[in-house]
């Protein structure tokens, strides 16, 4: 199989902030653009570093002082969902189709059973996928 290099399958769309942009700004950003990650930059547009949604996980727990808000407010409670028989090709297709990164894996007589992630998708494609042989 050939190889295929990470300019084929990239995003150019980036957004990038600088090192002083408040936490609310960029997450405005990323609510706005419907993004998971902000670019950190330097004046010269030099990598500084990554503020993704996992930070943001972070910063609310360590807020002080602490929010007393119930996840009811925040939850999205149309739950697109998927079960263990269901093609992994076809669940790629919803979460790209629906920008999702995590799709809850439903029995209908056990309820939740699992979650599959885009980083499950990745594992999965790096263990089928045999490099090809060094020249």
């Amino acid at each position: 199989m050939e190889d295929i290099f990470v300019a084929r399958v990239m995003s150019t769309s980036i957004h990038t902030v600088t090192p002083d942009t408040l936490v609310e700004d960029a997450a405005q950003e990323m609510l706005e653009n419907g993004i998971g990650s902000v670019i950190v930059v330097d004046e010269e547009n030099h990598l500084e570093g990554i503020l993704t949604t996992t930070d943001f996980v972070e910063i609310v727990a360590e807020q002080k002082p602490k929010d007393q808000t119930p996840v009811s407010k925040y939850m999205t409670t149309a739950v697109v969902t998927t079960t263990a028989q269901e093609s992994i090709r076809d669940v790629a297709d919803a979460m790209i189709e629906h920008g999702f990164h995590h799709t809850p894996v439903v029995d209908e007589d056990e309820g939740v059973i699992g979650m599959i992630t885009t980083s499950d998708l990745a594992g999965y494609i790096s263990r089928v996928q045999s490099p090809s042989p060094a020249e």
